[in-house]
């Protein structure tokens, strides 16, 4: 399972802060050295004011419960600083305390402008001092209230504006706010987009905003169709993977499997991951090769048991396999389907991994459903597949498409003929001189 495990690869494009639930996560499926991760972990943290969570690891780690001396001087070096911060942004308090009061008669516009034109800069500068030391105590809820007044007090062209988006998104990741957190990634997302970062720049910043967004879009309501849209129909983004980060393609493969409302995204997707191929493969992205470039059904429900292994032992996905499995299963069926008109149960339960009986009553529910136009013959054991006509949007979309790939043939071929009578036209132009 290690082998297929991206959590190394993952934590490269992570706050700190965003990796301790993925090690976490490590540590309760054992599937590497307990002590060497926790190792790594109490290393992380060294670098961080976690000094409680610290402590605890280390406890884990070596059995001893006596909190030692330098743990001891650090937690009183936090103090002192935290203090000497929170006297630095006291003239904010007031100002906090208007936006946070209801009954207050006064607008957050008109704060907003008492904000910008009575405080210092410099007051801002420290706010967001504060903020990032409060995030590396851990203290997140804390770091928002700062946050939020360093997005109203700065402008978007500051220097310093780009770090506090980054930290209102780490902190709405960790306190599992879904709403806000995809808000923030829409207006992250936005400023990367359209503010003047260099090729390499750009190219680094959309691949730590493509890491955080597969926390965020696997957690909230419309992430799945929202994680295709940018994933797989944002050029940029998709160059950025295609760039930096092709093993994205597990979670964008992922999303496009659990997503019954997305099948037209299928062939888009299999055509990127057979271009990948040479540089990223799991068993997910092999499993949608199988069924839908090899038709190679006996591959496929070999791949689907490797899959349940690998999003099992998938901090970003585990909670997604019960649908995957279904839906992966649901598509093997679908393309068999096509194929055959008559198929036995016990064919079928071989190739969806499923006993007779189980395989039967999963079929019965699909009828049941309206989802299939099939019977089944329980005498002879037989499901057998009804016509399946395609609706007229179908058939006119297949119609466009089929069209559309006339036109282009024709296009090159009078290019092509074009082409060949002016080299004519040319070569006798020569000869006559």
């Amino acid at each position: 399972m290690a082998k297929f495990d991206l959590t190394t690869k993952n934590c490269q494009y992570l706050d700190r802060h965003l990796t301790f639930p993925l090690l976490e996560f490590l540590l309760q499926k054992n599937v590497f050295d307990q002590n060497s991760l926790l190792k790594f972990i109490l290393e992380t943290l060294s670098k961080t004011n976690m000094l409680d969570y610290t402590n605890d690891i280390r406890e884990r780690l070596t059995q001893e419960k006596s909190e030692p001396d330098e743990v001891n001087q650090r937690r009183s070096a936090v103090l002192v600083t935290l203090k000497e911060l929170q006297a630095e942004v006291a003239p904010l308090m007031k100002c906090m305390e208007e936006l946070k009061n209801p009954d207050s008669s006064k607008d957050h516009k008109s704060v907003l402008l008492a904000l910008q034109q009575t405080l210092d800069y410099d007051i801002i500068l420290s706010a967001q001092k504060l903020a990032k030391f409060l995030y590396e105590c851990g203290n997140y809820n804390g770091s928002l209230s700062y946050l939020y007044v360093c997005m109203l007090a700065m402008e978007p062209s500051d220097k310093n504006y780009l770090g506090v988006l980054w930290g209102k998104l780490a902190v709405e990741i960790l306190t599992l706010n879904w709403p806000t957190a995809l808000e923030d990634l829409t207006r992250l997302r936005d400023f990367i987009d359209n503010y003047n970062f260099t090729p390499i720049q750009v190219l680094q910043q959309r691949a730590w905003l493509i890491h955080w967004s597969v926390l965020v879009f696997f957690n909230h309501a419309k992430g799945r169709d929202l994680i295709i849209d940018m994933f797989l129909y944002k050029p940029q983004y998709l160059n950025a993977i295609q760039t930096m980060c092709p093993h994205i393609l597990r979670y964008l493969a992922t999303a496009v499997i659990i997503n019954r409302g997305r099948r037209n995204a299928l062939k888009d997707l299999i055509k990127v991951i057979q271009q990948e191929s040479y540089t990223y493969r799991d068993p997910i992205t092999e499993f949608l090769e199988h069924l839908y470039v090899n038709f190679d059904f006996e591959a496929a429900r070999k791949k689907l048991n490797e899959c349940q292994t690998v999003i099992s032992n998938d901090f970003f996905i585990i909670g997604c396999l019960a649908e995957f499995i279904e839906n992966a299963r649901l598509m093997i069926f679908e393309t068999f389907c096509r194929i055959h008109q008559c198929i036995t149960i016990g064919m079928l339960a071989d190739k969806l991994n499923m006993k007779p009986d189980e395989a039967e009553c999963w079929i019965v529910n699909l009828i049941r459903n309206a989802r299939l136009d099939a019977k089944i013959d329980s005498k002879l054991g037989h499901v057998v597949m009804g016509t399946q006509p395609l609706s007229p949007y179908q058939q006119l979309v297949e119609k466009i498409d089929s069209l559309s790939v006339r036109s282009e043939a024709l296009t090159l071929l009078v290019e092509r003929k074009h082409k060949a009578k002016t080299q004519e036209a040319g070569e006798g132009h020569w000869k006559y001189y």
